[in-house]
C-alpha cells in the first residue's frame, strides 16, 4: 500500500469516527484526491462528492467562486482555494471539504508563483484554513505530492474538531 492509499484510509477512519461526510473541490489535481478516497472500500459512508473545476468558469458556476476574486488574485491563490472549499460545502451534503488549485506545470508560472505552487483549502461549518506549498518535480510529481498534502492537511484539520 502506498502513502496516498494509507492517508486516504486514515482520512476515512477519522471521518467515520466523527460521523462526517467529505466533499472535494479540485483543480490542478484533476480529481486525484477524490480518486484516492474512492479507492477505499466503503468510502460511500464518508465521501459525498467531488467537484473537478479546472476552468475559472467552472469554479464560479459550480462552487460559487466570485469571478472578481479569480481576476484579482488568480485561480491559483489562497483566496480562491478558500472559496472553493467553502463552495464545496454549500453545494454538497458534506460537513468538511478540501480544495486544491495551483500550477502543476510544465507551463503556467507567473511572477511569484512558480511551477509547483499549489494552494489548499480546508473548510467546515464556519472554519477554514488555507496553505500555500511549492512542490518540485514534473507535472505528475507535483500532482501526486498535492494529493498527499491535501489528505495530510485534512487529517490535521479533522484533529482540530
Amino acid at each position: 500500500m502506498d502513502d496516498i492509499s494509507e492517508l486516504a484510509q486514515r482520512v476515512g477512519a477519522a471521518l467515520q469516527a466523527k460521523g462526517m461526510m467529505l466533499a472535494t473541490a479540485e483543480s490542478c489535481t484533476g480529481g486525484g484526491v477524490g480518486q484516492a478516497i474512492t479507492e477505499i472500500a466503503g468510502s460511500s459512508a464518508w465521501f459525498d462528492c467531488g467537484f473537478i473545476t479546472y476552468s475559472n468558469a467552472a469554479k464560479s458556476r459550480l462552487l460559487n467562486v466570485p469571478a472578481e476574486l479569480i481576476e484579482r488574485h488568480g485561480a491559483a491563490s489562497e483566496e480562491v482555494a478558500d472559496a472553493m472549499a467553502k463552495g464545496a460545502l454549500v453545494n454538497s451534503s458534506a460537513q468538511i471539504a478540501v480544495s486544491t488549485t495551483g500550477i502543476a506545470g510544465p507551463g503556467g508560472a507567473v511572477p511569484g508563483k512558480p511551477v509547483g505552487t499549489v494552494y489548499f483549502g480546508w473548510a467546515r461549518n464556519g472554519h477554514s484554513n488555507v496553505e500555500r506549498m511549492v512542490f518540485t518535480g514534473d507535472r505528475q510529481a507535483v500532482r501526486r505530492q498535492s494529493v498527499a498534502h491535501g489528505l495530510k492537511g485534512l487529517l490535521r484539520f479533522l484533529e482540530q474538531i
